[in-house]
């Protein structure tokens, strides 16, 4: 087995592990450590001594052997020597996964949505703290500090290891899946630092999204939440120079594009599309799908782009759905109707300042013929953005619409 193999499957096995001890013990964090402490002692013996038979129950083993004796340590600190032998006997390793409900817990509704975000995936996408600091960007001393903060706030809401029934469980998946789509749009389109992504967020949003798709078959959200991602991901390596320099949707060379993940993504689209109701990761797939479709930029089917972005605004409002209309509504209507569609934004506080409503802007100014508009929204976008790519890419059309010397 390669590395990355060995690797994919230890990220995989982690959140299954940890469910079930948790579901034997009912000790998040105490379990979360153990299971870590069995993930690393797999990463040093396994390569050197082979692979166990049964990988899973190798790790559930070690891991409820690490916590039984940390529950005897505390035992013995706190003097409780008639603790029941329930307690520290590991347990049988069930042939069941619980990804799903440890994802429901590590987006429990107490919790923000940075927390959220961190604690999957330490938790579930098997990431060190030190790993999801780099990706945000922020101290690891920070982000153990959030982690640590997240885990409290659910022991203190006494929740139980078990899926949520009705109303409540329906609530909470709209969680999980917006928490996966947090985290694979911040590795499509990093908001800060020197690149325009981070792969390695984006993959593990896909991984996990499978994961509850293949524990959700039926469910047209999940199914649209995937398809959405595969489509998306597929464009990636069209998406920047060889320098690491954005390369926008209109200029891509669409043979880059992943066409097996295309495929895929189609096919779930429609699936998706199929359920008797539409939700907003349904249209955003068919949107995708339109694009995908296309075999040039010319060749896009703007109305239908438009018409899915007004049912997705109605249905989910939000100022960047109606940013993103904008831009079809100027390619079915012109320049015009799209600058004037912006403007209604303008007034939104969301939106002040936002670098993507001023580079849209300076898009459309540009179509319209207004070099110095555009010049000017620009450069200010430019500023806007802690995006260093997307900054790089901005000040360039800033300098090409700006005055000509000489």
């Amino acid at each position: 087995m390669t590395a990355p193999d060995f690797e994919d499957l230890l990220r995989a096995l982690t959140p299954q592990v940890l469910g079930t001890l948790v579901r034997r013990y009912g000790r998040f964090e105490g379990c979360e450590d153990a299971v870590q402490e069995a993930v690393l002692a797999a990463t040093v013996q396994w390569p050197s001594e082979g692979m166990p038979d049964n990988p899973h129950g190798w790790l559930v083993t070690v891991a409820a052997r690490r916590l039984i004796d940390q529950l005897r340590r505390d035992r013995a600190r706190r003097e409780r020597e008639s603790a029941t032998a329930a307690e520290v006997v590991p347990p049988e390793v069930p042939d069941t996964d619980d990804t799903l409900v440890l994802l429901f817990l590590c987006c429990h509704p107490t919790l923000t949505a940075a927390s959220r975000t961190a604690l999957t995936l330490r938790a579930v996408g098997g990431l060190t703290t030190a790993e999801i600091a780099r990706a945000f960007l922020v101290p690891e001393a920070t982000m153990a500090a959030r982690i640590s903060r997240a885990k409290q706030r659910i022991r203190a809401a006494g929740s139980s290891f078990a899926l949520p029934d009705g109303a409540e469980r329906e609530e909470r998946l709209r969680v999980v899946l917006h928490v996966l789509y947090l985290i694979f749009n911040e590795g499509y389109t990093a908001t800060s630092g020197p690149e325009l992504h981070r792969p390695d967020l984006a993959r593990e949003a896909i991984r996990l999204t499978r994961t509850v798709h293949a524990q959700l078959p039926g469910d047209d959200e999940v199914t649209g939440l995937l398809a959405l991602m595969l489509l998306t991901h597929a464009r990636r390596e069209a998406r920047t120079t060889p320098a690491g320099d954005l390369v926008p949707l209109d200029e891509q060379d669409r043979k880059a594009w992943d066409r097996a993940l295309i495929d895929e993504g189609v096919g779930l689209a429609e699936a998706a599309l199929a359920g008797p109701t539409l939700g907003p990761y349904q249209l955003q797939a068919a949107i995708a799908a339109t694009h995908a479709d296309a075999a040039t930029a010319e060749e896009t089917n703007w109305p239908q782009v438009h018409a899915l972005y007004l049912i997705l605004e109605r249905i989910a409002p939000n100022p960047m759905i109606t940013l993103n209309r904008a831009i079809a509504l100027a390619e079915t209507d012109g320049p015009a109707a799209g600058l004037a569609l912006l403007s209604a934004l303008d007034g939104d506080g969301r939106m002040a300042g936002h670098h993507r409503l001023l580079s849209v802007r300076a898009h459309l100014l540009e179509k319209a013929g207004d070099p110095a508009g555009a010049h000017e929204h620009y450069r200010r976008a430019a500023k806007a953005t802690a995006s260093l790519a997307e900054r790089r890419y901005l000040e360039a059309r800033a300098a090409r619409t700006g005055p000509r010397s000489g």
